[in-house]
């Protein structure tokens, strides 16, 4: 076959250069015939010529800018993205001569790019940490963006409850464009082939035009098996790092939530009373101490390394998670426990090679084996002990702290819950108190929810408080955000943030450092990781239960004052306008 290639880049350097070497390669490797017009600025540029054209059977260009095509008129031409030909280049040429068509008078070349200014099908999935407030306010805020630029989208939640309005495989095979919005791992494979980009829920819920943007010029074919954290960029691999991180938390959330319940509802009948053998209490003990919490960090390590890994690391981090709890390293020690694996087992899938007859043993034989004895050796006699020591020492501390000492971690958890609403500093802290609750150490958790409901308690009593300052829409948020804090869901207050952010984040941090103190300095202790107010249906689950109450008022009173003081009616004005 008789083929004639194009490459275009806006630069007329890079892309345009490698495409046409990669092009021209992938051709003789299928015994083609192919002449290659590369459009550059750097190496001479030779045109097709007239008699090179009228020989091709198909015409394929690859460019990320403007072509001129009215010289192939009465030939099959194709048309697609630059970026796309750079990987698996000989599939692409393959699929692009079998999609070129007959190219007539002023029609335009078929082209697989995707482009911002027609109407394109989209895909999505959302999901965050705790699968609560950021996976769904994310999916809404692209559903509407998404509309309001003229595009069918379609969004798939992975939240606490499952994954919800899922993606059938029609949908993506219509899809012009998948965006990923997600702060934790979520299986990709289905997307194979497809133009895909990737963000955060936080990016997605306040930045949603220009993530559209980014995603229209940024988003490249999927790989099945491609791992996120393969970046060679520094910075995307500390977002992989958080990433592996936020993963294991998010699996561990259910195991603390439903242990946490249990041993509230043992302590129903008197503190004491699960040291009797046989009764409900101590069965509500055994169900939320010795079986749910045993198992939270196995699943912590367990899900980071699986993150990391995929299926292959899930065996090395369950097993080191477990020798991180059994050897008293706590959740530290299985934060460490899951990496190790992790990182073991990528390095033994894409090091060690093996005869092709041997490799259907690798996922379910040597990897699980070798990355298990290297990670459960480094915690027995390098790690376990060391972060255990560490974790006893806190405990301790944070058991028998004077009120200074309590006070300032309260202010500091308080600070941290408030200061980016949802984002890496919030859940931070969340993981700090969530790990804590293993060690039997529940006063950091109770501060935490405490701090973490004020942001959007406090903007909901500011709309009240100063109504004249706030536009409707604004008020009606209010309102919204009240419930949103009573859930103890601070992503509440992220609408009044992203338009002042300047003195909402101040007035919040000061409501949240003064609660977190309060609590704290009262002793109060919380079970459950979350659940908000409504936690107080469940008897001592929360306790003292009036102190409680009033460190979290105290703290809204200062947050909605202080943002009712310092909005002004001019910001109201030009908003309605």
């Amino acid at each position: 076959m008789n083929i004639a290639i194009i490459t275009a880049c806006p630069s007329g350097v890079a892309n345009s250069i490698i495409a046409a070497g990669l092009l021209e390669q992938a051709a003789k490797d299928l015994n083609w015939n192919a002449t290659v017009e590369c459009q550059s600025s750097v190496i001479p540029h030779q045109s097709l010529t007239q008699q090179q054209i009228d020989d091709a059977e198909v015409i394929v260009i690859a460019a990320n800018t403007a072509v001129d095509t009215t010289r192939f008129t009465g030939k099959k031409v194709y048309q697609g993205d630059i970026n796309s030909s750079l990987t698996d280049t000989q599939a692409w040429l393959e699929s692009a001569v079998k999609k070129a068509s007959l190219l007539e008078q002023g029609s335009a070349p078929v082209a697989e790019s995707v482009s911002n200014s027609k109407t394109t099908k989209i895909v999505a999935i959302t999901a965050c940490p705790t699968g609560v407030a950021h996976t769904f306010m994310a999916a809404e805020a692209l559903e509407e963006t998404g509309a309001k630029l003229g595009h069918q989208i379609k969004v798939e939640t992975r939240g606490s409850v499952g994954a919800k309005n899922q993606l059938t495989e029609q949908d993506i095979a219509e899809a012009d464009l998948v965006i990923i919005a997600a702060d934790i791992e979520v299986p990709l494979d289905r997307f194979a082939g497809k133009p895909l980009y990737k963000t955060s829920t936080g990016l997605a819920l306040k930045k949603t035009e220009q993530e559209f943007a980014k995603a229209f010029e940024q988003a490249t074919p999927h790989q099945a098996g491609q791992q996120s954290s393969a970046s060679s960029s520094s910075s995307e691999e500390k977002a992989g790092v958080y990433k592996h991180l936020m993963t294991g938390v998010s699996h561990m959330l259910p195991l603390v939530v439903a242990g946490g319940l249990a041993i509230a509802l043992s302590f129903v009948f008197g503190i004491e009373a699960f040291k009797e053998e046989g009764t409900l209490a101590a069965a509500l003990m055994t169900i939320g101490g010795g079986s749910a919490f045993a198992l939270m960090i196995p699943v912590l390590a367990g899900f980071i390394a699986f993150s990391i890994a995929d299926r292959p690391g899930l065996a090395p981090g369950l097993i080191g998670g477990m020798l991180a709890s059994s050897t008293g390293a706590g959740f530290i020690g299985g934060i460490i426990a899951g990496f190790l694996a992790g990182y073991a087992a990528k390095f033994i899938a894409e090091k060690v090679k093996l005869p092709q007859s041997m490799e259907a043993l690798k996922p379910i034989l040597i990897i699980p084996l070798l990355a298990s004895l290297f990670t459960g050796l480094v915690m027995i006699y390098v790690v376990g002990g060391p972060v255990s020591g560490i974790m006893t020492a806190m405990t301790e501390f944070l058991n028998n702290m004077g009120s200074a000492n309590a006070v300032l971690l309260g202010i500091i958890l308080g600070c941290m819950m408030c200061f980016d609403l949802g984002g890496p500093i919030n859940k931070a802290a969340y993981t700090f108190g969530v790990g804590l609750l293993a060690s039997q150490t529940y006063a950091p958790m109770a501060a935490v929810m405490a701090a973490g409901m004020v942001p959007a308690l406090g903007m909901g009593l500011a709309t009240f408080l100063a109504k004249d300052k706030f536009a409707q829409s604004e008020r009606e948020a209010g309102k919204a955000s009240f419930v949103l804090g009573l859930c103890f869901i601070s992503e509440g207050a992220i609408p009044f943030a992203a338009k002042d952010p300047m003195r909402v984040i101040p007035s919040c941090m000061a409501g949240g450092a003064l609660t977190g103190a309060l609590s704290m300095l009262f002793g109060a202790k919380l079970m459950a990781p979350h659940g908000g107010l409504f936690v107080l249906l469940i008897p001592n689950a929360i306790s003292p239960v009036l102190l409680y109450l009033v460190a979290i008022i105290a703290g809204t009173v200062v947050t909605g004052v202080t943002y009712a003081f310092l909005k002004t009616k001019a910001e109201a004005k030009a908003v309605i306008a």
